[in-house]
């Protein structure tokens, strides 16, 4: 897998795969420590061939401790072609679902795109999506949050508020957010270090939270499950109708479905996805028709790696045939010309 030729773009993913490093290392701690010992295990996919770049994910084995976990880093850099602006985008990309419904899901994700020009900016983001409500843990990753952003924080939180709400349904994916787009200080050396800072406050304070939650809360009731098992449903939900990255990632190439949909929890409640059809505006509610037909029959469905692809084409197609539902689509300030940037 080749690497892009840019400086910037190489301490990117330097410290893309540094972090990869550390978050992988603590989760196989707790699996050592609370479950079977199952460490996570590396997957690799190539862009073009590895000609492009590629990436590496570390997907969670231990069932006894992960529902679904997937951390993600890749680069894909067009060094070689001349006809695009783009010169490389460098992210890492994680969420973890863990099994006990009282131990929260997370995600982040930290990115560098650099153009051909020179010119780059990060994307940096970081939430906290509980199935149960826990004061205690939301606080926690609230100050983490505020004390890793500083100055920054209000604009952040402010961000992340819009870009997770769900409107049809009048409430945010999560409960702790945190979200930067197009984010260039002007000194690389300095945002890089806070991106740095970022990732391992955001891994900490999670690692913190679900050690807690495992330890205190050994065991959990057949209502808590199911209330887990709604609110993932509300995650596939938001990731699949509205996560602008989700579906760039699509319409950019087909070469990492699986690891893109590795977001995924690994069962959905599919009623309940279809009680939402009717609150979606068009074209969307063909989108969410085409994601439930996707799905097995059924009431809790598995989200299978056959599941995913499926999944994956159906975002693909919908938004082949209705490009202006792209615009409602969740965005923060900015709103990313990826899927331009990777085709002109």
């Amino acid at each position: 897998m080749t690497k892009a030729e840019a400086p910037e773009a190489q301490r990117a993913y330097a410290l893309v795969e540094a972090l990869q490093h550390y978050f992988v290392e603590k989760l196989d701690g707790i699996s050592h420590e609370l479950g079977a010992d199952k460490p996570c295990e590396a997957v690799t996919w190539l862009r073009d061939g590895g000609r492009h770049g590629g990436g590496i994910r570390y997907e969670a084995r231990d069932e006894t401790v992960f529902d679904r976990g997937s951390v993600n880093i890749s680069q894909v850099h067009y060094d070689d072609d001349a006809g695009k602006r783009l010169g490389s985008a460098t992210a890492i990309s994680t969420i973890i679902h863990p099994l006990n419904p009282h131990a929260p899901s997370m995600h982040m994700h930290i990115s560098w795109t650099q153009m051909k020009d020179g010119s780059g900016y990060w994307r940096l983001m970081g939430d906290l999506n509980p199935s149960l409500k826990n004061d205690v843990f939301q606080r926690d990753f609230d100050r983490a949050l505020e004390r890793v952003a500083d100055e920054l924080y209000d604009d952040g939180v402010a961000q992340a508020e819009r870009y997770f709400y769900i409107p049809v349904l009048g409430r945010t994916r999560g409960v702790s957010h945190f979200y930067l787009e197009g984010y260039n200080s002007g000194d690389f050396e300095a945002d890089i270090a806070f991106a740095e800072r970022f990732g391992k406050a955001v891994i900490d304070a999670y690692i913190g939270i679900t050690l807690q939650a495992l330890q205190y809360y050994r065991t959990f009731t057949a209502e808590e499950k199911a209330a887990q098992v709604d609110y993932h449903t509300l995650y596939f939900f938001q990731v699949l109708t509205l996560d602008r990255g989700t579906t760039s990632g699509l319409l950019v190439h087909d070469q990492n479905d699986v690891g893109i949909m590795g977001s995924l929890p690994s069962h959905v409640n599919r009623p309940l996805l279809y009680s939402w059809l009717e609150k979606m505006p068009k074209p969307q509610d063909r989108l969410l028709l085409s994601l439930i037909e996707a799905l097995p029959e059924g009431q809790i469905v598995p989200v299978t790696e056959a599941v995913k692809k499926r999944l994956a084409e159906a975002v693909r197609s919908h938004y082949i045939a209705h490009p202006e539902a792209l615009g409602m689509q969740a965005s923060g300030d900015v709103v990313p010309e990826t899927v331009q940037n990777h085709t002109k």
